[in-house]
């Protein structure tokens, strides 16, 4: 009988290679084409579509979702005014005798009569006994009563999508910076939940993006980067991620003008579980190399807290420590020489 064959566990540094070959969905030619950053820093992608139309309704949609209770009930309450003064010229507009009742608003201008008419039309809540007068004043009636009620459904289903929504929101330092780390360098930034809701099993990729030469012609990479840790169970304070920058990494040997003329990019991409909503939730953002500091090292985050707990003070996510000149420019000597050549 011949014995079953056991499977064999693939080899680690052939994933390695295998996942650094991998790019990010664009393809070589489009990689290459592309200039300037892939991810901007709210985590929004920089390229673009067409021919697909304008599609006004669901950007709006988005933006609607997207946007700060601030803004989004200013907007709100803005297109409400709008709307309701268009009605309030389009009444006067057919003369005093349009609208009957007024005299009881107590109010004397009469476009204020015409708008306090129109509001309580358009939303509603009533008119206090005035009333139209007329066939085109009525018609306005039914027209401004419909536009309301479809306001106002519309209005209170963006609140409860906004409401529903599962979100995240990171803040993320406002840099990242090579500082000293185990007796070499490190690339490193820090982050922390900005929202009241847990994240547990919290997954951080971080991806290199840049310009390198094979036999003298210049092609973009992607490099997938280990981290000191790239997952945490509990995400209750700030977390620093560091990328050691050994003599296994990309960026070993490299220096500030290195990364510049590569155009070099650091991509981040975090999931976590949210745990309001029971349901994962992602948010990105990118670091050019315009964006990264050298020769600093991130400042204490934590504070004292009454009760004795430990306590950080988020003001201070971006803070540095300015170190001596070189420190972490000139690279360290145990990096060895450069793996690829930049341009």
């Amino acid at each position: 009988m011949t014995a079953p064959q056991q499977s064999v566990p693939p080899d680690p540094s052939e994933q390695d290679t295998e996942i650094e070959t991998r790019d990010l969905g664009l393809g070589r030619v489009v990689a290459n084409t592309a200039r300037g950053r892939f991810v901007n820093r709210d985590g929004s992608p920089s390229s673009r579509k067409y021919g697909l139309g304008s599609q006004r309704a669901e950007r709006f949609y988005l933006a609607a979702l997207d946007a700060t209770w601030p803004r989004f009930l200013w907007w709100l309450v803005g297109i409400l005014l709008l709307v309701n003064g268009v009605f309030a010229i389009a009444f006067r507009s057919l003369g005093p005798a349009a609208l009957a009742g007024t005299e009881a608003l107590g109010l004397d201008d009469p476009f204020l009569r015409a708008l306090s008419f129109s509001v309580g039309t358009f939303t509603t809540t009533g008119t206090d006994g005035v009333h139209a007068v007329g066939s085109t004043a009525n018609w306005l009636v039914i027209l401004e009563s419909i536009t309301g009620i479809l306001f106002l459904v519309t209005a209170g289903g963006l609140i409860i999508a906004r409401l529903m929504r599962p979100r995240i929101r990171l803040r993320f330092s406002e840099s990242a910076i090579v500082a000293p780390y185990e007796g070499g360098r490190g690339l490193m930034f820090r982050m922390v939940n900005e929202r009241p809701g847990e994240l547990s099993d919290v997954r951080v990729r971080v991806i290199l993006s840049w310009f390198e030469r094979f036999d003298g012609k210049r092609e973009r990479n992607f490099h997938w980067l280990a981290l000191e840790r790239d997952q945490v169970e509990l995400f209750n304070l700030h977390w620093t991620v560091v990328h050691p920058i050994d003599a296994k990494s990309p960026l070993r040997g490299l220096t500030p003008d290195d990364l510049r003329r590569a155009e070099a990019e650091i991509i981040i991409s975090v999931t976590a579980h949210e745990e309001t909503f029971s349901t994962t939730v992602r948010q990105r953002t990118s670091y050019t190399f315009e964006e990264l500091r050298w020769d600093v090292k991130f400042a204490s985050i934590f504070t004292s807290a009454p009760d004795d707990v430990i306590a950080i003070d988020v003001e201070r996510l971006s803070r540095t420590e300015p170190l001596a000149e070189g420190t972490t420019r000139v690279p360290a000597a145990a990096e060895g020489a450069p793996a690829v050549v930049l341009g």
